[in-house]
């Protein structure tokens, strides 16, 4: 894992999307096509800001995949993940090859249609974040180390809903759904490359047990120590604790 440690989230932010646009530019090149996962979250504001601000990159040619959604929350909800990639990445970038995640649909049809498009060839870059609890996408520990399903449907546990209420999403822990359709660990992994972009002091605990910790499905994120080409992305508060017993 090739970790880097930024001064404060926009330089990250900045550095990761320069990083972002070398590997989508490198797989149009080699492949006429980038196939992209992207995540959602707070934690990704400054980098896809960033990114689609950068000029050049040739978004005609990426075709995105979706990380993960709230299985029952309509796209109209603050909260939702299609529409924070829709507004903060898919529109502003003028992408037009989508695979979203219908969180109103039939779970289990859902994953299988997504399982599909994501299984027709490589991904060639992730872009990832970690959780307060170490989960990787949606795969709150203990994460399923095992499946080689592309998409799942999971629960989630009270640590996650809780920071997302924390983030400002929910009003309240019991407006959080308590299911969601998730990109599976085996199936991040088999990206050719994952940009994992994490700032702020809240992500500290979880980045140290990711980055310094066993490989454990305790600290889902962990699973990342064993790919070929991780990049680890960090600012000065979330790297904090590395180093420390």
């Amino acid at each position: 894992m090739d970790i880097r440690v930024f001064d404060d989230p926009q330089s990250l932010g900045r550095h990761a999307a320069t990083e972002a646009v070398a590997a989508i530019a490198d797989a149009v090149a080699a492949r006429g096509v980038a196939r992209v996962i992207a995540a959602t979250g707070a934690s990704q504001f400054h980098f896809l800001q960033q990114l689609i601000h950068t000029p050049g990159v040739p978004w005609e040619d990426v075709e995105l995949f979706h990380l993960d959604e709230y299985i029952g929350l309509p796209e109209t909800h603050p909260a939702s993940f299609r529409r924070y990639l829709q507004e903060r990445l898919i529109g502003p970038a003028g992408i037009t090859r989508v695979h979203l995640l219908d969180g109103e649909g039939d779970p289990e049809l859902v994953c299988q249609t997504a399982g599909r498009a994501i299984a027709a060839a490589p991904i060639d870059v992730a872009f990832v974040g970690i959780g307060e609890n170490g989960h990787l996408a949606f795969n709150d520990p203990p994460a399923d180390f095992d499946t080689r399903e592309p998409y799942l449907v999971v629960t989630l546990d009270e640590a996650c809903r809780r920071q997302q209420v924390g983030e400002g999403w929910f009003d309240s822990i019991e407006a959080v759904p308590t299911r969601a359709i998730s990109m599976s660990v085996n199936q991040i992994l088999s990206s050719r490359r994952i940009l994992c972009i994490v700032p702020d002091r809240r992500k500290a605990q979880a980045v140290r047990g990711a980055a310094a910790g066993p490989v454990s499905p305790l600290v889902p994120a962990s699973i990342l120590q064993t790919h070929a080409d991780t990049v680890l992305f960090l600012d000065r508060e979330s790297s904090s604790l590395l180093g420390r017993a």
